[in-house]
């Protein structure tokens, strides 16, 4: 089944389900009808077989109602082998076959009465066992032909004592014919009925599955031309609907990221441009002053040596930042007990030697949270380094740890508030720190570090100039157990 189309599938479900439901249905109403027709034979029997009226002669006996004279020389002379009508005064009804049966097991055949197959329930009825049977058997009637029969056997009572049952049979052909053009008939409807059902399922599939079509056409057409901007209709609350919206929120968010993508690439080279242009000039002086054979002064070539020193920090920098951001954000980050205390005195230390100039004042209380101890100290860097370097020479950067709360203050120019919600975008520089080294990526990694420890951070005007940096983070002040 799998190899078939889905629609093919489906209808043949379809075409399945209903032929299970229609055979279902027929079977109930077949074994019903067959029921009622046995019934209604029954009924018949039963009234064939009524009791006899009494013979005057005594009360009825406890055994069933008592013989007939008739019916008690029929018993006296048995016979099995059926018997013309001659002398007979107990005819059956039309079509019905008679006989006794004697406690022993023997049929006593009734004149022009037929012949009936002897079954045990009919030996226990006449000696008494049951009072009655009904069962179906096979016999003989009064022409000779074979019939299938439903046969009624009541117990009987001779005046002298003797045990005996008399049988009644009924062709079983007024059950059997209908029950037969009835089955041909559900046979027909169900036939019409599975192949309706199949039909019906193919339409209802080619309708249902056209959305489904529509968004096949979508997906290949974005696999043959990468075009994410395709949209597909959403409308109704279906499941095709859902499908169809999450489609379009897919392509979405994958034009998304490739945008991002674009973004973070030209923003990269755009980064790596200036780096590498310093250092391909000062390169290409070192080298023709080397081919030419004028050799550049001392105090010259060490100054080129060390603006190329400082540019392969500025790319090496530039790249850990990359690769930083470059990391999955789904990737699940370390999970992990941070004593964020200990990774803010480190960071400080690391401060000082790259900003001497300045004065970093700290007050740290201990506090521990959950996260990546090197992305935590890391953010923290990154937030001393820009307080260093925007900090005039001489000023002062305040770092203060308080119940989980992280805050550094400088005193530098500060953030117009116009400025304020870039700051932590990729890239993003002000204005007017362009003339100034970095690549724009300090504080995107200070707000991707801050979020998956579960925290958040802030920048904000300080009062009296400069800018502060708040970051909190959940914790505790001492290590879980």
């Amino acid at each position: 089944m799998r190899r078939l189309p889905l629609r093919g599938r489906l209808a043949l479900l379809t075409a399945l389900a209903v032929a299970v439901a229609v055979a279902v249905c027929a079977s109930v109403s077949w074994f019903l009808v067959r029921d009622r027709l046995y019934d209604k034979l029954d009924e018949r029997l039963a009234a064939l077989s009524g009791p006899p009226p009494p013979d005057g002669r005594g009360p009825r006996g406890p055994g069933g109602p008592r013989l007939r004279p008739d019916l008690r020389s029929v018993l006296a002379a048995c016979s099995s082998v059926p018997t013309g009508r001659a002398g007979a005064r107990f005819p059956p009804a039309p079509y019905a076959i008679v006989q006794l049966v004697t406690p022993q097991g023997r049929a006593c055949t009734v004149p022009d009465g037929g012949a009936l197959t002897v079954t045990p329930v009919d030996v226990q009825v006449a000696r008494g066992q049951r009072r009655m049977a009904l069962h179906d058997g096979t016999g003989v009637d009064a022409d000779g032909a074979s019939r299938h029969v439903r046969v009624l056997t009541r117990a009987f009572l001779a005046e002298d004592g003797t045990r005996a049952a008399v049988s009644f049979a009924l062709p079983l052909d007024e059950v059997t014919a209908p029950l037969n053009s009835l089955a041909l008939f559900l046979a027909a409807v169900a036939a019409l009925g599975v192949l309706g059902a199949a039909g019906a399922g193919l339409v209802i599939a080619r309708a249902s599955l056209r959305p489904v079509d529509e968004l096949t056409e979508a997906v290949e057409h974005v696999a043959r031309t990468e075009d994410l901007d395709t949209r597909i209709p959403e409308d109704g609350d279906d499941e095709i609907a859902r499908l169809s919206r999450s489609f379009n929120t897919m392509t979405a968010a994958l034009a998304a990221s490739r945008e991002r993508q674009q973004q973070l690439i030209a923003d990269a080279g755009h980064e790596l441009r200036t780096p590498l242009t310093s250092l391909r000039t000062t390169v290409d002086l070192l080298l023709r002053a080397q081919e030419t054979g004028r050799e550049l002064p001392p105090d010259t070539r060490r100054r080129l040596l060390v603006n190329v020193k400082a540019q392969m920090q500025e790319l090496s920098s530039l790249v850990d930042d990359l690769l930083e951001l470059a990391r999955p954000a789904d990737r699940e980050p370390a999970q992990e007990i941070v004593a964020l205390h200990e990774a803010v005195e480190r960071a400080v230390e690391r401060a000082r030697l790259r900003g001497p100039g300045v004065a970093i004042g700290t007050r740290v209380e201990p506090w521990f949270v959950r996260g990546d101890a090197g992305s935590l100290e890391r953010a923290v860097v990154n937030l001393l380094d820009n307080a260093v370097k925007f900090s005039p020479p001489g000023g002062a950067v305040d770092v203060r740890l308080h119940a989980g709360e992280l805050t550094v203050r400088d005193r530098g120019p500060g953030i117009p508030a116009e400025e304020l919600p870039h700051v932590f975008d990729r890239f993003w520089r002000s204005p007017s720190a362009r003339s100034l080294p970095g690549s724009g990526l300090g504080l995107a990694i200070v707000a991707r570090a801050v979020r998956e420890a579960g925290g958040r951070v802030s920048l904000e005007a300080a009062d009296g100039g400069g800018t502060l940096a708040r970051v909190r983070l959940p914790g505790a002040p001492e290590p879980p157990d």
